[in-house]
């Protein structure tokens, strides 16, 4: 059973979607269902594609866009996702959108320039802030055991937000969720809750264990 400390904690389900209809008819409607990925048009002869019609239609009302593997195993531009935002917003979807630099990135230096221009993609085609949620994922952190420390994850996170209100507005700066993702744990995820710009988790492998419930209320 999920347990809710507070009344403004909020779970987002992303599953693949041959099963967003089966996990929407059994999961809590508290639980939010979300689409893994959707495509930037709503229709039109692109064979294995899903679309935020689709996903509604499964009862599903946010998506999750950009995730680092859509990013870097498939080659999807920051143009594309930026396209596939302005398309999931129209459409009624909420979206939990994805940024994040590789190991070599970080290593080189260019974290904040590659984050800032992942986030002005986004930024470019959001016509309400209220639906989006942006995850920080460092490409290095994500199944790999590795995590970055709370002070890391801070860092950018602070970056985020400044971005956010030197190029949209101080009202989205302050209201936007940002969340982490990387390797997060129930070990881990109260010392990384605890940083003053870091609200919530996008969870992987520690989601599908008990344990998951420890992260959800790692605010309490």
């Amino acid at each position: 059973m999920l347990i809710y400390p507070e009344p403004h904690v909020e779970v987002v389900c992303a599953t693949p979607s041959v099963y967003l209809n089966f996990v929407r008819s059994h999961l809590d409607p508290r639980v939010s269902v979300a689409a893994q990925n959707c495509y930037k048009v709503a229709k039109g002869a692109f064979t294995g594609e899903i679309s935020p019609a689709m996903i509604k239609d499964c009862g599903a009302d946010w998506v999750l866009l950009g995730h680092s593997e859509r990013r870097h195993v498939f080659g999807e531009s920051d143009e594309l996702i930026g396209q596939k935002v302005a398309h999931a917003l129209q459409s009624g979807l909420c979206m939990i959108a994805c940024i994040g630099e590789t190991l070599e990135e970080r290593e080189s230096g260019t974290t904040k320039d590659v984050v800032y221009a992942q986030t002005q993609a986004i930024a470019d085609n959001v016509t309400d802030w209220a639906k989006v949620v942006l995850a920080y994922e460092p490409v290095w952190a994500i199944g790999t055991g590795r995590t970055a420390s709370p002070e890391q994850a801070q860092e950018v996170h602070e970056k985020i937000r400044a971005w956010l209100r030197a190029n949209v507005s101080d009202d989205v700066a302050d209201a936007v969720r940002i969340i982490y993702g990387g390797s997060v744990t129930a070990a881990n995820c109260r010392e990384l809750a605890s940083q003053e710009d870091v609200d919530g988790f996008l969870v992987g492998g520690a989601s599908l264990k008990p344990e998951f419930v420890d992260i959800i209320n790692a605010r309490a």
